[in-house]
């Protein structure tokens, strides 16, 4: 069951016996978790109906007999497993989840790796309750995923804001929420945010981040890339290199790919790479500017400066603001 489907139900009361909540994905996972945590029993009913448990200190038998008890003076009890992946024989559930309590919410928060799907255990939770597996969104997923979130808030936010953001927080869905339930708290003035917003609430500077930094790349502006790593090279810590070789990467990366496409249209490439079509735009008109000769040489550079930023291969040039300043140099010559 998908991750929508099990937040809709659980609103609309409709409770499974077992959740197991799995995967690469921890945002998703504390999302259902913490519904059920909050939201199932009153706050009256919890005292003695709602327990906690961590995966490292816990026994699969304290759990099942946990389980099997009755609630007391409620319709159910709730017992969540935090850190499951940790409990020692985990599989040991198998026999409770076969048969498990109907009054009953278990709650499996089993992050970062997923059940063996052959175990007794999670055959019999695919029988009788329900397994949320998530997967690790990719950075080009990241700006549609954050309109979507605000659209739940009644906000939309500017392409550039939303790149901006990506470029940024990166795929950490946590931290990507996080920081956006603090723009919608603080934007009163409009239900739409800007560059400017998150310049003036999240203290990123809306025209010198990696964003616009690729954006003077792209359109070989080599006064305003020399502005923003400049920049880069006086925030060190805000802009570390690792971050800046990253996005860069798969910047260029899709700016090589787009030169092969069969389908060179900007439905094809957004079909073809993914992506937000304001982004996809960006890297058509990127392609004009950089032959596939230029861009395989643009990525071993990228990976040369990567190893650089490491330790490997340096001699006497290892800050990182200095490194990033000749890896921009060698990108636009």
């Amino acid at each position: 069951m998908d991750f929508e489907t099990i937040l809709e139900n659980l609103k609309k009361k409709i409770y499974h016996p077992i959740y197991l909540l799995q995967g690469e994905e921890p945002f998703f996972i504390d999302q259902v978790s913490n519904y059920i945590e909050k939201n199932v029993l009153t706050d009256a009913e919890k005292g003695f109906n709602q327990s906690i448990f961590y995966g490292k200190d816990s026994e699969p038998q304290n759990i099942a007999e946990s389980a099997l008890r009755f609630p007391m003076m409620a319709d159910r009890q709730v017992i969540i497993v935090k850190e499951a992946q940790s409990m020692k024989k985990i599989e040991n559930l198998g026999n409770y989840a076969e048969k498990p309590m109907a009054s009953t919410i278990l709650v499996l928060n089993y992050k970062y790796k997923n059940l063996d799907a052959r175990t007794k255990l999670a055959k019999a939770i695919k029988k009788n309750g329900v397994i949320l597996t998530t997967k690790k969104i990719y950075e080009n997923q990241v700006p549609a995923w954050i309109e979507k979130y605000l659209r739940k808030h009644n906000f939309t936010i500017e392409p550039q804001a939303a790149q901006i953001l990506t470029a940024y927080l990166g795929t950490d869905l946590s931290k990507v929420a996080n920081e956006l339930n603090k723009l919608v708290i603080a934007v009163k003035e409009t239900n739409q945010i800007t560059p400017a917003h998150i310049e003036k609430n999240i203290g990123l500077s809306k025209d010198y981040n990696l964003f616009e930094l690729q954006d003077a790349l792209g359109t070989r502006n080599i006064f305003k890339a020399n502005q923003i790593i400049q920049y880069f090279g006086a925030n060190p810590q805000q802009h570390p290199i690792q971050k800046t070789t990253a996005t860069l990467f798969s910047y260029f990366s899709k700016i090589f790919s787009y030169h092969f496409l069969k389908d060179k249209s900007e439905r094809g490439a957004v079909s073809q790479l993914g992506g937000h079509p304001f982004y996809i735009r960006k890297i058509i008109a990127a392609s004009k500017k950089y032959n596939p000769t230029k861009l395989y040489e643009i990525i071993g550079i990228l990976r040369e400066y990567d190893m650089k930023s490491k330790g490997m291969g340096v001699s006497g040039l290892t800050d990182s603001g200095e490194l990033q300043k000749e890896m921009i140099y060698k990108i636009l010559h």
